[in-house]
């Protein structure tokens, strides 16, 4: 049987390794797929482009999710201690990476023609194979994703990889301040998916809202609503909006229940948003059969009271005001400035 390996950084995994990967997975019995990684080197190649560290448990999965259905590719993770390309040991890289597949190596796998030198010197009983290695299949690499960023070569990224890169922006505020509208339209500009609030469904499922919530249901509320943030974030084009979070579901259990629940908050510590927005109650208050703070000093109050919450968890926000145009302009601004980050 012949055995083969391809490795990489994967820094990230791109349609150009996904390519290489499977047409190397044809050439042999058995394709090993070694990941390279070092924590200090990582970070300083992403440090010095656009893409945030990917720490390689993350890459591993990607890997893992690539190849699930490929019966003879196997994925290995090799770690090394080099803090920059220069410092990486070959002889030691290449003594691990034959101790890991445990195997005569018949073919090592590249796309990079600058690495046949130090192949054949450290591979010396082993065919060297070059794929895709001008590029002219798909033409991109992991040093230009980082260079200009993921969203610049969105359509080269496999869709496991992604998620990794969405932005979350998550709209928060009291009751009929305009939240449902501004996330669902931020949605159709963005042309993403969007999370609406969890608390909603849940009150509609149970009759009502007024008087008949339990301290209990805001637990659900917030489990729900992460499940809703996962699933959106899996299917979203590059950013994806959030209507509510842990925090406001914590709020609204101060606010109906009289009670401020722990595990409310060990959710909120765990949340991670790229932007929050907090609008002001300053639209017209609609009756919508759930809502029942329609008093503007009220609604003042519980907007203080909110935002005086985010302030104690350290949260820095935009906050948002004026009528609906005003409002979506404001909004369309900051997640652009997002995005070009």
């Amino acid at each position: 049987m012949t055995v083969g390996f391809i490795g990489g950084k994967f820094l990230p995994l791109h349609l150009g390794h996904v390519f290489a990967i499977t047409k190397a997975a044809c050439m042999v019995d058995e394709l090993y797929v070694i990941l390279s990684h070092s924590e200090k080197r990582d970070r300083s190649h992403c440090s010095a482009g656009k893409v945030d560290y990917i720490p390689a448990q993350i890459r591993l999965r990607w890997l893992s999710q690539l190849t699930k259905d490929m019966e003879n590719v196997h994925v290995l993770s090799i770690e090394d201690e080099a803090e920059n390309d220069q410092e990486y040991d070959w002889q030691e890289g290449a003594k691990a990476i034959r101790n890991a597949i445990g195997k005569p190596i018949d073919i090592v796998f590249s796309s990079e023609p600058a690495y046949t030198p130090i192949f054949k010197q450290i591979y010396p009983d082993s065919k060297q194979i070059l794929l895709d290695e001008t590029r002219e299949q798909i033409p991109i690499s992991a040093t230009k994703i980082r260079k200009e960023g993921p969203f610049m070569h969105w359509d080269f990224l496999p869709d496991m990889v992604k998620p990794f890169f969405v932005k979350k922006v998550v709209i928060v505020g009291t009751e009929s301040c305009g939240k449902s509208t501004l996330t669902r339209y931020l949605a159709k500009i963005f042309n993403t998916t969007y999370v609406e609030e969890y608390g909603r469904v849940a009150c509609d499922e149970l009759g009502g809202c007024d008087g008949i919530l339990l301290p209990e249901d805001f637990q659900h509320i917030a489990y729900s609503h992460k499940l809703l943030e996962h699933k959106a974030r899996q299917n979203a084009n590059k950013v994806v909006f959030i209507d509510t979070e842990a925090i406001v579901t914590q709020y609204y259990s101060k606010l109906y229940c009289d009670q401020e629940q722990m595990l409310l908050d060990e959710i909120s510590k765990l949340q991670k948003y790229d932007l929050w927005l907090l609008l002001e109650p300053d639209v017209k208050w609609v009756d919508d059969g759930l809502r029942v703070h329609g008093e503007q000093s009220v609604r003042e109050e519980n907007h203080l009271e909110l935002k005086q919450m985010l302030d104690q968890k350290g949260i820095s926000y935009h906050e948002i005001k004026g009528n609906y145009g005003e409002r979506l302009g404001s909004a369309v601004e900051l997640v652009r400035s997002l995005m070009n980050r």
